[in-house]
This record gives C-alpha cells, sequence and structure tokens, in this order.
C-alpha cells in the first residue's frame, strides 16, 4: 500500500506544516528579507508568506465549492509580523486546510487549472504538501540549513499529482528534480513542469473516476483503491487494468489521462466498475479500450453509458483518431455495449472481435 492509501490526504498536510514548522523555528532570528530562497526569485520572507497563501487558497477553493476561478482573496499579514509570526500563519492555514479536506465528501471537487480545471479533496491535500515541502526546501537552501522530509510525504505527493513521472529510489529527490530543484542521474534536467490532477468524466448516472498511482497499487494488492464498492466489488478486471498501469508508471510510460477510471454511482458514491485505455495512442491515433462492471451493476445501461462518454472525450483530442476494443467471442452483452456506442467490427483474433470507433 502506498503513501497513505485510504487517508483523505489531511494527515500529510499536517505532518509536512509540522516539518516546516520544526525546521524554520530554529532560524527565526536571522533575516529572511535580505536571503533569496534556493532558486527562487523571491526571499525567504516571501517564500515563507507565498506558503500561507497556498494553503489558505486551497482550504478556500474546497470550502466554498468554488467551480469555475479561484476565490477572489488573498491573504495579508499584519504590518510588523516577524518570522516567528509567520510560521504561526503556515501552523494556522495549515491546519484550515487540513481540517476542510478532512470535513469534505470524496466526491466534491473545487476549481484548479492544471490540467483538467478541478480537484478533490485528495488532489488540494497532495498540492498544499507539495507547495509546503518543496518552498520549505528553498527557504532551508537560501538559509543554509538540511531540509529532509519523511519519503512517506514526497511519495504522497508523487503519486497523486505527479502521475507521470517515473518513481525513483529516493521520492524526496525525484519530487525535487521533477519541480526544477535537483537533478537525477539518467534524466534531463526539468525546467518547465505542472501537476496532474486526476481527469474526471460525468455522465447522466456516474462519474468516471481517474485512478492515480497510489490508488491502482492498492487495487493490485487485494484493496478498494481508496473507492467503496457496490458488494462483490472491484471486479478482476479492474484489477489486472491496476496491474498494467502500475507497471506503466514503475517504467515512466503512464499517462493519467490514458489510465484507469473507476466508474462510480452519483447516486450513492458507490463504484460499480473499472474502465481505461491499454495504453497512449500510438502513432496513426489509435489506443484501445476495455472495460467490466461488477455482476450486481450489469444490464443497467452503465457500460454504455460510460463507454459512450470516454471515447466522446477522447476523440474529440487532437492525438486520437480511432478507439478499438476487444471483445471476447463469448461476450455477447459486451458486443452489444460497443455496437450501441457506435463500434464497428473490423475483424477478429483468438482474443475476441475486434472493433472500432472513429477513424
Amino acid at each position: 500500500m502506498l503513501a497513505g492509501m485510504g487517508s483523505t490526504g489531511a494527515l500529510q498536510v499536517e505532518e509536512a506544516v509540522a516539518s516546516c514548522l520544526a525546521l524554520l523555528s530554529t532560524a527565526t532570528d536571522r533575516n529572511w528579507d535580505g536571503v533569496r530562497a534556493g532558486r527562487l526569485e523571491w526571499s525567504c520572507r516571501r517564500t515563507a508568506e507565498h506558503i500561507t497563501s497556498d494553503l489558505i487558497s486551497y482550504a478556500g477553493q474546497l470550502a466554498g465549492r468554488a467551480q469555475d476561478a479561484y476565490l477572489p482573496f488573498e491573504i495579508a499579514l499584519d504590518d510588523g509580523t516577524d518570522n516567528s509570526g509567520v510560521l504561526e500563519v503556515i501552523g494556522a492555514t495549515g491546519a484550515l486546510l487540513s481540517a476542510t479536506v478532512r470535513t469534505t465528501p470524496r466526491e466534491v471537487r473545487a476549481f484548479h487549472p492544471l490540467p483538467f480545471r478541478s480537484a478533490n479533496r485528495e488532489g488540494f491535500a497532495a498540492m498544499g504538501t507539495a507547495e509546503v515541502l518543496v518552498h520549505t526546501h528553498d527557504i532551508a537552501e537560501g538559509l543554509g540549513l538540511t531540509y529532509q522530509p519523511a519519503r512517506e510525504l514526497a511519495e504522497f505527493v508523487l503519486t497523486r499529482i505527479f502521475p507521470h513521472v517515473r518513481p525513483g529510489a529516493d521520492p524526496w529527490r525525484t519530487l525535487l528534480w521533477a519541480t526544477g530543484r535537483a537533478n537525477l542521474p539518467g534524466r534531463a534536467p526539468v525546467t518547465e513542469w505542472r501537476w496532474h490532477n486526476n481527469l474526471v468524466l460525468p455522465t447522466d448516472r456516474l462519474t468516471l473516476e481517474g485512478v492515480h498511482p497510489a490508488a491502482a497499487a492498492d487495487l493490485v494488492d487485494g484493496g478498494d483503491g481508496g473507492f467503496e464498492w457496490i458488494p462483490g466489488g472491484p471486479f478482476q478486471g479492474t484489477r489486472e487494468a491496476a496491474t498494467f498501469m502500475t507497471k506503466a508508471y514503475q517504467a515512466g510510460l503512464h499517462r493519467p489521462e490514458f489510465g484507469v477510471f473507476a466508474l462510480v454511482r452519483r447516486e450513492d458514491g458507490r463504484a460499480v466498475g473499472g474502465m481505461g485505455f491499454h495504453g497512449t495512442p500510438d502513432e496513426e491515433g489509435r489506443t484501445e479500450v476495455g472495460y467490466d462492471l461488477v455482476e450486481g451493476a450489469r444490464g443497467q445501461g452503465y457500460a454504455t453509458e460510460a463507454l459512450r462518454a470516454l471515447t466522446g472525450w477522447a476523440l474529440a483530442r487532437d492525438d486520437v483518431r480511432t478507439v478499438l476494443a476487444t471483445v471476447e467471442h463469448y461476450n455477447l452483452a459486451s458486443q452489444a455495449v460497443v455496437s450501441r456506442v457506435g463500434f464497428k467490427q473490423v475483424g477478429e483474433d483468438d482474443e475476441g472481435l475486434i472493433y472500432e470507433l472513429g477513424g
């Protein structure tokens, strides 16, 4: 089980803030205004103030359920606030984010621009944790201090919002590399970067929720991936898809928008199946899709509804021209699903009938 699977992320925010305060409280008598924070253009003081703004902003987005933009407010410290006072505000805003994450329902999403214009509570927790970790590093570098947070915190951030980054032996060093703050042997320096919250696609009755690497690893290990399933779930096909996704992630080949999605029923928040791509589009713009449903959810049109949404999203992209599906010869129900969505049979092999949509 990776990096606090099953957690909302509130504990990780608290631990990151605690590590920040423990280190920086040893240097409050220093001049933070006159020293640059590592590779940043900001001073150490400005960077510490930025941490407070990030934490309160993320808490506000979640608490306010903002959907279209950032809420129009920012934090401003009173004149004369000293370095110890800044740390007190970091502690307070961290507690606000943690409390908000802990009390926000798992299905709630709020606006964040990167890259799909929303994030859930775990995403905001990961972003808040990331901001605290990397900017504490920046300040520590400027002040000549040594900062080494727990590897589980870095792993939590990487598996939630850096799913496109190949994991390394040292998660903290990997996170610093992924954010342009360190070099890693065998990897080109990072000059531009952004994190990736998971993709979510809504339908009338379902939400297709992109599965992050920690959730996939938990599914492989026999867990629930952080989802509440209807009885009998998750089905074996979902676990197999999670296995392929985990291998792709370990190899640095995973692209989150072409991964695995849990099909979550909107009426009760329970997962009823899994759906996803077998990989990224090839040079001709072809990608293959697969899915399964828990037995208790079959025959209700869920697969058709989800497949129509996922293939519609894919074919609207510039890099996808054709979506393929292979259905076993005996699986008449699944053949009916792909036909209803508009797939046409174009061949067959030992594995089954080959269908194509788009082209």
